[in-house]
């Protein structure tokens, strides 16, 4: 068990304390970093206590932590799972060689560039989030918002050691640069294009934290990984954090979906938005919508650098210990539609080169579990319709299918046939921003979601989640 040092100025199971050095770096750091979140961090409830968890320790009985605290005073610290003497690098050319504790030079500048690709999406989502708890639907739903929130800071906290500890002057101009960035600033945009998009509605939100986190966890699962035994460990537990974020996005578009299906029974011509839900159509362009924009997120479906990745041990595949029993990938390959003349043309490639499209695809399958479990509600709810996932051709801006237009089964169509309304329109987006009106009364929910089946952490769903009254 690795024990957090709460008495330290920033808590850390990282032995901070022995290494001055980096500890005055990093306590430099803290000011700009909570400046940072005063400025572009949640913008509500700032001075209100919300009911939030905070790791102790890293073993299972120790990292979920529950209580009131005020964000201004919540405990960022860095946070690395125990370190394993006998690890080896997992896959690559070196697979079976000892792990390496410190960054080789020759790996130096892609792994630091790894991290901060990494890094970035951890303020940028705070950011684009920052206004959200003036429309939460509930206290419940605004607890689960400040709590992403804070463990995307602290996540930013795990890079920003990173890149402190092992990449010198180097690391600490990265550090700074990331607090520098803006989400959708015209100017100093941030690195990935999911995490410049405006975030001010609840049905984004859990469309957001479904998808797109969902791409984090498989991000993070593959730098797990690493031969770089640090951004490894620091990935492990990121990942424990990880699955409460894809729960908020996973059952908020549920309950969304269930309460779109229960008012179809009873409004005029079974339409939602004539008693202020959100119809299933609309649903589904949003599905659409971050669904294929998270899917860029794994780079092209081609890439000479994945395989080199793969090939050093820089990053694995998802799972790649315990899944695989053939760590080197090769002599295999893989199929990848391509455009050619007009059609679709299956061709094999090999398989390191296409070990982005095989960590996209253990992605997809992921997100099609939660859409089952969408259809379920369903069907459980008297409707015998269905939402789904478009190809992961569909609405590319970042690979081979980038400059080619498909429908959401996937065929390849021209221009003229692309339908845009397969997205969300202006119209939709206005509509669902006006229903965006706050409920803040202790166990009421907004007209367009359904209750919780549960609260958090054992508490009822009429639980006091954020103290309103200060």
């Amino acid at each position: 068990m690795s024990h957090i040092d709460y008495d330290e100025r920033i808590p850390n199971n990282v032995d901070l304390g022995h290494d001055r050095r980096l500890k005055r770096a990093l306590e430099k750091w803290q000011p700009a970093y909570l400046d940072w979140w005063r400025s572009v961090g949640p913008q509500v409830f700032m001075d209100r206590e919300v009911y939030l968890r905070t790791a102790i320790s890293t073993d299972a009985g120790g990292w979920a932590n529950f209580g009131y605290v005020k964000m201004p005073d919540y405990r960022w610290g860095i946070f690395l799972d125990d370190r394993d003497d006998a690890r080896v690098i997992p896959g690559g050319d070196y697979a079976g060689q000892p792990v390496w504790q410190e960054v080789p030079g020759e790996h130096r500048n892609v792994l630091k560039r790894i991290i901060v690709i990494q890094a970035d999406t951890e303020p940028a989502s705070v950011e684009q989030q920052r206004y959200l708890a003036a429309t939460a639907p509930s206290l419940y739903d605004a607890r689960n918002l400040l709590q992403v929130n804070v463990e995307e800071g602290r996540h930013l906290w795990a890079m920003v050691y990173l890149l402190h500890a092992y990449f010198g002057r180097d690391g600490r101009d990265e550090a700074d640069e990331l607090l520098a960035r803006r989400a959708g600033d015209a100017d100093k945009p941030r690195i990935l294009d999911a995490f410049n998009q405006p975030c001010t509605d609840w049905l984004t939100f859990h469309c957001f934290t479904c998808f797109t986190d969902r791409d984090g966890k498989y991000q993070l699962g593959a730098l797990a990984e690493s031969a770089f035994d640090p951004l490894s460990r620091t990935c492990r537990f990121m990942l424990t954090e990880e699955a409460h974020h894809l729960f908020v996005g996973e059952s908020g578009l549920e309950r969304i979906i269930r309460r779109s299906a229960q008012l179809s029974r009873t409004a005029p011509n079974g339409d939602p938005r004539a008693v202020g839900g959100i119809d299933l159509p609309t649903i589904q362009k949003y599905i659409n919508y971050w669904f294929a924009y998270s899917l860029d997120l794994f780079g092209s479906e081609v890439s000479t650098n994945a395989a080199d990745y793969f090939a050093s041990g820089l990053k694995g595949r998802w799972r790649e210990s315990q899944d695989y029993t053939d760590h080197g990938a090769l002599g295999q390959q893989r199929t990848v539609a391509h455009v050619e003349n007009g059609a679709l043309v299956d061709r094999a490639v090999p398989l390191r080169k296409a070990m982005n499209e095989s960590l996209r695809q253990d992605y997809a399958s992921d997100c099609q579990r939660v859409v089952r479990r969408w259809n379920k509600a369903l069907s459980d709810e008297g409707l015998d319709v269905q939402v789904s996932l478009p190809s992961t051709r569909f609405f590319r801006r970042q690979g081979i299918y980038a400059d080619h237009h498909f429908d959401p089964a996937g065929e390849l169509i021209d221009q003229a046939t692309w339908d845009a309304a397969w997205l969300p329109t202006d119209s939709d987006r206005a509509y669902v921003q006006s229903l965006m009106k706050p409920v803040l009364e202790i166990g009421k929910f907004a007209n367009y979601i359904a209750p919780p089946k549960r609260g958090i952490h054992g508490q009822p769903v009429d639980f006091e989640y954020v103290r309103t009254d200060g």
